[in-house]
């Protein structure tokens, strides 16, 4: 009696009992799979959307310091009023992203801030530094803050200012600058997109954004700026929505976030903008001065 209730004690699963367990395994990983999807990639939009209120909040007080003025698209070194340094509005809103230092290196070189004063090679290029809030976490095509087609030369971001209202006006040297300050935009700072979302490479059109480059008079492929007219006559084509990255439309804005591309507004607000939106609500919203209220689909 004694050696059968011994042989009972060790007597393990049998195959069909260790199936039906993993199984049950099985079907609890799918069903927690989309779960834990769903809950990163909400945490990742959270993310992206602070980052593009920082921008805003960083424009509100670049105005705050300089009487209302607008940074420039791109500052140039022909153009004092808009820096004195050849650099993109990335360059001139360090100081209100809390990156004071960088921006400090970057400025004692004029004419070359994408690389600054780098201690005679001591330290990385301006253009080889991270800057987190220039970097949205979904954006599948950043490798450790790099633009995929630039690794070890230019760091990457996935914010785009917005051509039509920081790069109208010609201003000297190679200064793309505004045309407006912060208190007399036609439209108004909550019908104007000041910041959308752009992936850091996009193949089509070439090329990509990158943080510290110079600006549209070196290569509008690489320039961060969306409905650049100045480029183009199509400069409002819609956004594009989790498009992959070799169909990433330079031209355009794009998202890798779930049926929305995030935008800032020129008064700090940030909102999501549905792929329902029709191409002239897209285009009232870029421009700043055409006196046409947003429609309906906003």
């Amino acid at each position: 009696m004694l050696h059968l209730l011994s042989l009972r004690r060790k007597r393990g699963f049998t195959l069909i009992e260790l199936l039906v367990v993993i199984a049950i395994i099985a079907i609890l990983i799918g069903l927690l799979l989309p779960a834990v999807q769903k809950v990163r990639e909400a945490a990742a939009r959270m993310s992206c959307s602070n980052n593009i209120k920082q921008l805003g909040l960083a424009v509100q007080n670049y105005a705050s310091t300089y009487q209302s003025q607008l940074p420039a698209l791109t500052s140039s070194t022909g153009a004092p009023t808009w820096g004195n340094y050849q650099g993109d509005i990335l360059i001139s809103l360090l100081p209100y992203v809390e990156q004071q230092s960088l921006y400090n290196f970057a400025i004692q070189n004029p004419g070359n801030t994408w690389d600054g004063t780098n201690m005679g090679g001591a330290l990385p290029y301006v253009r080889q530094q991270t800057v987190k809030t220039y970097l949205c976490p979904s954006d599948f095509t950043v490798t450790n803050g790099w633009s995929n087609q630039q690794v070890n030369a230019w760091k990457a971001t996935c914010y785009s200012a917005n051509f039509r209202m920081f790069g109208l006006v010609r201003a000297g040297g190679n200064s793309d600058a505004p045309q407006f300050n912060i208190g007399n935009i036609p439209d108004g700072t909550s019908q104007t997109i000041g910041w959308g979302e752009q992936y850091s490479h996009t193949p089509a059109n070439c090329c990509g954004n990158l943080w510290a480059y110079p600006g549209i008079d070196w290569s509008w492929q690489w320039t961060p700026a969306i409905a650049m007219s100045r480029v183009t006559g199509n400069w409002a084509q819609l956004p594009q929505f989790q498009p992959t990255e070799a169909n990433a439309d330079k031209l355009r804005s794009q998202s890798a976030h779930t049926g929305q591309v995030l935008v800032g507004l020129m008064d700090g607000s940030v909102r999501g903008v549905s792929a329902g939106v029709s191409q002239p609500t897209w285009q009232e919203a870029l421009d700043p001065a055409d006196g046409i209220p947003l429609g309906s689909d906003w």
